[in-house]
């Protein structure tokens, strides 16, 4: 029997370990996609594959690609001690998950501050285009730069308008550069050099820097997976797209609201006596969210997010008491963990995201165009059709 192994790869930057407090390091983690979402949570199921405080994350993970081509090219033979028999597994990426950052960073994305800010759709712009009527409502719907005169400006301006950055080729991107500018600088008693010859030194370095291999082994790796699309097997990340994105943005402009109307301590006193039983959730600790309210953390955004409307009902204008009334509304449906009817889930999902967008738009109007994270709901009902719940794929 040969079996296929759906695998879910996570990478991120770690902060810390038990010896030394910062010890920034990247880490890859795995779980097989065929179990059940109840397995998955648990941590026996989540192994660890790799992890350096050196190299690179892109590095990292050519090596995680070269080992899964080759156990998918080979088989993996394995013990059935269900069925009593050898069996055959091939692996294969399923989907990536991570923050927002680090895939952009997978997707040789140029991240959230670019103009095109996103990395499933051609959404974006310049600031110009943003503000106006099309470019608003779009929100709801290098290597031969390097050889040429003026490198550093062109790269930058080439990364701004077609959102590309790969960091696994930036090494030789950037002593590129370094040379370029070195070549072509006109010093006491040694003028520069002409352009052709600039140009030829650095196709000779160009070279010297591939090592004798392709221009393909020194890219993203991920780009050349087999049955991998990395800008569509890279889910939105509902922790931080939602809890620390939007629901975050919310809770900073209602605090400066109740701050500013001197009614923050009737909000403290509402959330100390309002009743908790019925969330699934850890207990709110009135003290600490007051006290610490630029310190939350996603926790605390779960559980204010679904019983805000009940403390602000008169302390907010009415448009934001909308907003956090259908955020709640959307908090809930992200989290379900099991869908019964998935068209109707679906359909549902995509009018809260259209209602919450649209209010959004009318009592924060900029913010849709300075965060990108309230673009990523729209593709949120869209791999939650590819891939399952939304939990699946979150890095809580």
């Amino acid at each position: 029997m040969v079996y296929a192994i759906p695998l879910i790869i996570f990478m991120d930057d770690m902060s810390g370990n038990v010896s030394k407090q910062w010890n920034k390091h990247h880490a890859i983690y795995m779980s097989n996609a065929n179990l059940p979402r109840e397995m998955l949570e648990k941590e026996f199921f989540v192994r660890f594959i790799t992890s350096s405080p050196h190299a690179a994350p892109m590095e990292l993970m050519r090596a995680m690609k070269e080992s899964i081509c080759v156990a998918a090219e080979s088989g993996i033979v394995a013990w059935d001690c269900k069925d009593g028999e050898e069996v055959m597994l091939i692996p294969y990426g399923l989907f990536v998950t991570g923050d927002n950052p680090m895939q952009a960073e997978e997707c040789s994305h140029a991240g959230l501050n670019c103009n095109y800010y996103c990395r499933t759709c051609d959404v974006g712009g310049t600031k110009e285009y943003k503000e106006s009527e099309t470019g608003y409502t779009s929100i709801f719907n290098q290597f031969e730069t390097a050889m040429l005169s003026g490198a550093s400006e062109k790269v930058k301006n080439s990364m701004s308008s077609t959102r590309i950055r790969d960091t696994a080729s930036a090494s030789i991107l950037n002593t590129l550069l370094e040379l370029g500018k070195k070549l072509r600088k006109c010093t006491a008693g040694s003028p520069a050099l002409p352009e052709n010859e600039v140009r030829i030194a650095l196709e000779k370095e160009f070279e010297q820097l591939l090592q004798g291999g392709k221009l393909d082994d020194a890219i993203n790796p991920l780009l050349g997976m087999h049955a991998f699309n990395v800008h569509m097997d890279t889910p939105t990340e509902i922790l931080h797209t939602i809890l620390l994105g939007i629901v975050k943005y919310f809770w900073g402009q209602m605090v400066f609201l109740l701050e500013k109307s001197k009614l923050l301590h009737l909000f403290q006193n509402r959330l100390e006596t309002i009743n908790k039983d019925a969330l699934n959730a850890p207990c709110l600790n009135t003290n600490y969210i007051c006290h610490y309210k630029g310190s939350l953390i996603g926790k605390h955004f779960k559980s204010l997010a679904q019983v805000m409307p009940f403390l602000i009902y008169d302390l907010v204008p009415p448009m934001v008491l909308n907003g956090w009334t259908v955020m709640g509304e959307l908090v809930v449906l992200v989290w379900h963990t099991k869908i019964t009817n998935t068209e109707f889930y679906l359909a549902k999902l995509t009018r809260t995201i259209q209602d919450f967008l649209n209010v959004t738009a009318q009592c924060m109007p900029s913010i849709l165009i300075s965060k990108p994270k309230f673009h990523f709901l729209v593709h949120l009902p869209a791999y939650i059709r590819r891939f399952g719940p939304a939990i699946t794929f979150s890095t809580e």
